[in-house]
């Protein structure tokens, strides 16, 4: 198969922890052609069709300094491709927004995306949740600053994050005392202009912020809590979390296999789910990671389930 990873630059890969790696190199022991792009190689003309400019086939070296040698360059059709996966980091900005449409346009001329571009679109990470308000904690989506320090006296300890951040950057704890309350407020909602989520504070945190990785519908059996460490409320790995893999508890299954299957069939071949305790706070589809932690600390081959699937949908 020939696969287009549309991803950031190759050059930026920590390969030691990289899941897009992970995913290529169990494809890459297949046999599988691959290919790499970034999104603002994506061009569509009139009378053409969508393609990669300066895409570059790739083999892999099993060097850890020089990962990856370039085959070729060129040109690349996506419809000429066998399947195109979207691993592109958030932000999930305007530039990410025009490429699932340049990637949708790609999957009328033929090609098959994954995770699939309007499904991308209609899942923003953290408002997702919003659609399963039975599995996540007291939430509040809004703009008003009234409304958060209502939200604040009822629940007393709460966490206060964007809806674009990712890797932990810009959450904010603020507990009874309120203090810093108004100045975090004026620093993530911009004056009333930007929409902020709220939710209470789950003291659990201190086990672990948990990926649980759905693939194809069906879920991974380990996921990666992602302990705070020194004094932080974030247990993002990005923030200096210590990633933990254990097996994934019955709450955790009962989450996952609601979500899995409504997720799959529309189009999400790969979901990432973040559980604090029992509550569901994130549901990831852009670019979800934690494979090789996991693989790493079980044995669990978690990028061979994932090629797995991807065959099974070509």
């Amino acid at each position: 198969m020939k696969l287009l990873f549309v991803a950031d630059p190759l050059e930026s890969f920590k390969i030691y922890k990289d899941t897009t790696f992970a995913m290529m190199r169990e494809a890459a022991r297949r046999g599988h052609e691959l290919w790499a792009c970034h999104p603002a190689d994506l061009v569509w003309r009139s009378g053409g069709r969508v393609v990669a400019q300066g895409a570059r086939a790739i083999s892999l070296t099993g060097d850890a300094d020089r990962w990856f040698s370039v085959v070729s360059e060129g040109e690349l059709a996506l419809a000429d491709t066998d399947a195109v996966v979207m691993r592109k980091d958030p932000p999930f900005d305007s530039e990410y927004f025009y490429a699932t449409h340049l990637l949708q346009q790609a999957e009328r001329e033929g090609a098959k995306v994954f995770n699939k571009p309007a499904a991308l679109r209609d899942h923003p990470e953290k408002l997702s949740l919003l659609e399963f308000p039975q599995f996540s904690a007291p939430t509040l989506v809004t703009r008003s600053e009234a409304a958060i320090r209502t939200f604040h006296k009822e629940h007393g300890d709460i966490i206060l994050k964007p809806l674009d951040g990712m890797g932990g950057t810009g959450i904010f704890r603020v507990g009874a005392d309120g203090l810093n309350l108004g100045a975090i407020i004026e620093t993530l909602n911009k004056g009333g202009a930007e929409t902020v989520m709220v939710q209470r504070y789950l003291p659990a945190i201190k086990d672990g912020d948990k990926r649980v990785l759905v693939i194809g519908g069906q879920v991974v059996p380990f996921c990666l809590a992602r302990i705070p460490q020194g004094g932080e409320v974030r247990g993002n790995l990005a923030a200096g979390g210590k990633g933990v893999a254990q097996p994934i508890s019955a709450r955790d299954r009962e989450i996952a296999e609601t979500l899995g299957p409504i997720l799959a069939a529309r189009g999400l071949l790969l979901v990432g789910l973040d559980v604090i305790g029992d509550s569901l706070t994130e549901i990831n589809v852009t670019s979800p990671t934690c494979f090789q932690e996991i693989t790493d600390q079980t044995g669990f081959d978690v990028a061979k389930m994932f090629i797995d699937a991807l065959e099974a949908k070509i």
